[in-house]
């Protein structure tokens, strides 16, 4: 008998299976190097930081905080110097003027250029002793305490201005060591320096040109008005320039 024919289709032959090229891997890009500090984080910075940047920069990380703050602070100053621009080669192509500006630009680059001419302030001729009797009153008012009005974090009304303690029963009034610092005699400073400026003059109020005329340049000052306009301000400003009157509140218009 013949064989019977298979009715079965034809599979299709595999397909070879192509080979996986290898896929380069890009090289690891370096690690950034890390920035610089500046002056103001290296003088707040912790001890910990500081050893850290003194490696970085290559100095000795051994010592206490301020030699260490000190040496890296010279290091950074060393780095940022600014280096000089090498000069130009003859026969070298120059550039271009910079262009001049002009209208208002113009005029406020011009007036940054000049260069202001510094005035110093009149002083007062002052005594050994008042010169003294103004340093001890600027060492007290440094450590003077700041006085409150009493029970001032109960009332918002009362602000942060002292205000004199009442009452019979006012513990602060007493003087109860628990309480806040109360206005006392021992806190004033020397008595011929109450009331001077900071700078050793008496001030005199002053509201015309008229006002100037019993004022010594020596030991007294100007000081102008609130309610003394600008224009009546510049008169007395320059007239008190020409008699050698120092103005405390002075404006530059």
């Amino acid at each position: 008998m013949a064989k019977e024919e298979s009715t079965e289709p034809e599979r299709p032959a595999r397909k070879q299976k192509r080979a996986v090229e290898p896929v380069e891997e890009p090289a690891p890009s370096p690690a950034p190097t890390p920035a610089l500090p500046t002056s103001s984080q290296v003088r707040k910075a912790k001890k910990a930081d500081l050893v850290a940047w003194a490696k970085q920069l290559d100095l000795d990380g051994e010592g206490k905080v301020d030699a260490l703050r000190s040496r890296i602070l010279a290091e950074l100053g060393k780095r940022e110097a600014p280096r000089e621009e090498p000069e130009a080669q003859e026969g070298a192509p120059k550039g271009k003027p910079a262009k001049k500006l002009k209208g208002r630009e113009g005029a406020e680059e011009a007036e940054e250029d000049e260069e202001e001419e510094h005035v110093a302030r009149l002083k007062p001729e002052l005594s050994a002793s008042l010169v003294r009797a103004l340093q001890i009153r600027r060492a007290i008012s440094a450590k003077r305490p700041r006085f409150l009005a009493q029970e001032w974090f109960r009332h918002k009304r009362l602000g942060l201005e002292w205000r004199k303690p009442q009452g019979g029963q006012s513990k602060l009034r007493r003087h109860f060591i628990q309480r806040i610092n109360v206005v006392s005699i021992g806190y004033r400073g020397p008595k011929i320096s109450r009331g001077l400026h900071p700078s050793g003059f008496e001030e005199v109020l002053v509201h015309s040109t008229r006002d100037l005329r019993g004022i010594n340049p020596k030991r007294q000052a100007a000081r102008i008005g609130g309610a003394v306009g600008a224009r009546k301000r510049e008169v007395i400003q320059k007239e008190a320039d020409e008699l050698g009157i120092r103005v405390l509140n002075r404006r530059e218009e």
